[in-house]
């Protein structure tokens, strides 16, 4: 299979007394794989978490350059480009939407033909420059090619019919401005973005309907290889020993992470403090030493960070992992959800169990009280561990199951939990007096 690479070119100035016209430069290179295989993606998104702003991507568009010869003051030499969008969904079975973006108002020609080339579906109109969408119902056929032409410049993609319709007669409406299901923006909208060196950014690639992401503050110029395997152990990695436990790994887009809680650490009673002693400190849920085999250990906040407070360090986890940070929580949540993607404003909200089914597919079949026993169809397998709520509490086994993240912001502790009758997953706060369960994630 072909390898597809997107080379992103950010330039920035890295200090603020720099003279106005020197450059700093970086380049971050994208690529795709499922498995070991080369795959071909249709965009990557860029989010500066940092400085507020992203920017997007389109394949086969495969170098974005930004040039600021002074703070916040951008080249104006980028040129826009008439760009056709992959559909999305795709494959499909009832209808596909397609994105399509003009740089200037004209008239604009579309068809859709069979894999004969006989045309099923066409559309014309004069369209004012930007993005606009339209929504196609596919017919028999199994393979049809979307063209869209403009000024001459003819852009095409192959659309994958799944449905088992043989009646249906082929249809193409317009639909209006393009949507942001996967945050999709102007190209205009690439002269507002802003990168210094140590931003932190989310990166977003997407193909199709699957979407896989990273967390990255990137110094210098760097190689980003997109995962869109699920379901696998890690590649390379399948197992972890650590500390006399063996713990499985599972592959989930871009994210590898241990399959089971972590359990490391002598148990002290649900009544005594965990203090920074030199020995890992575990609780284990009524006291039970069998119940942290089961279910893993449960960590006050320093014990697991070990008395830091870096987002992303590897506290107790092994040596080359870490305790996931707030923000790769979220791409775990955008990555499993059917409805809500990675970069969805809704995984930055306190809602209660918030999302649509992400904690639904990440929790076990088993061990949750019923009806509450999840799907795991990424294979996660979070269990109901409940958790020790103060002074020798231990609340909600096979109700709820709650997760640290390694991310304090205003001395405020960022937690995930799930509950037993609730498809999606709350973001919560705690204290650090409380012991949660812990997942550790592989380092990039």
């Amino acid at each position: 299979m072909k390898k597809v690479t997107l080379s992103l070119l950010l330039f920035a100035l890295i200090f603020a007394g720099e003279a106005v016209g020197q450059k700093a430069i970086i380049e971050l290179t994208f690529s795709a794989v499922n498995n070991d295989q080369h795959i071909q993606m249709t965009s990557v998104k860029v989010w500066n978490l940092t400085r507020q702003c992203d920017t997007v991507l389109y394949y086969p568009d495969t170098v974005l350059t930004i040039n600021y010869v002074g703070i916040n003051e951008p080249d104006n030499g980028i040129q826009n480009r008439f760009t056709v969008f992959q559909n999305f969904p795709n494959p499909f079975t009832t209808s596909t939407s397609v994105e399509i973006y003009i740089p200037g108002e004209d008239r604009v020609d579309i068809s859709v033909s069979d894999l004969m080339g006989r045309e099923v579906a066409y559309y014309e109109d004069n369209l004012d420059a930007g993005m606009h969408s339209f929504r196609f119902i596919p017919g028999k056929e199994k393979v049809y090619y979307f063209t869209a032409t403009w000024r001459s410049i003819s852009k095409s993609i192959k659309m994958l019919n799944m449905s088992q319709n043989i009646t249906t007669e082929c249809r193409l409406a317009y639909s209006g401005e393009g949507n942001e299901r996967h945050g999709y923006k102007s190209v205009t909208s690439f002269r507002n973005f802003i990168f210094y060196p140590g931003d932190e950014l989310i990166l977003i690639g997407h193909t199709g309907a699957d979407e896989s992401g990273i967390v990255s503050k990137p110094e210098n110029s760097q190689t980003y290889t997109f995962q869109f395997a699920t379901n696998i152990p890690c590649p390379g990695v399948p197992t972890v020993t650590y500390e006399g436990q063996t713990y499985n790994t599972i592959q989930i887009f871009s994210q590898c992470w241990l399959k089971e809680n972590l359990n490391v650490g002598t148990m002290i009673p649900g009544d005594q403090n965990a203090t920074n002693n030199g020995i890992i400190e575990k609780y284990c849920y009524n006291n039970e030493e069998d119940s942290c085999t089961i279910y893993g250990g449960l960590y006050h906040w320093d014990e697991m960070m070990q008395y830091e407070t870096i987002p992303g360090i590897r506290g107790i986890c092994p040596e080359g992992w870490h305790v996931p940070m707030d923000e790769e929580w979220q791409i775990l949540e955008g990555s499993v959800d059917s409805q809500y993607a990675i970069e969805d404003s809704v995984w930055n909200t306190f809602n209660y169990f918030r999302g649509f089914d992400a904690g639904l597919n990440l929790k076990a079949s088993y061990s949750w009280y019923e009806p509450g026993n999840g799907t795991d169809l990424y294979e996660f397998g979070i269990l109901a561990s409940g958790f020790l709520f103060g002074n020798n509490i231990f609340w909600n086994y096979s109700i709820y199951s709650s997760f640290w993240t390694s991310t304090e912001m205003d001395e405020i502790l960022w937690s995930r939990t799930f509950g037993f009758n609730d498809d999606g997953i709350s973001k919560d706060t705690g204290t650090g007096d409380i012991g949660l369960s812990v997942r550790c994630t592989k380092d990039n």
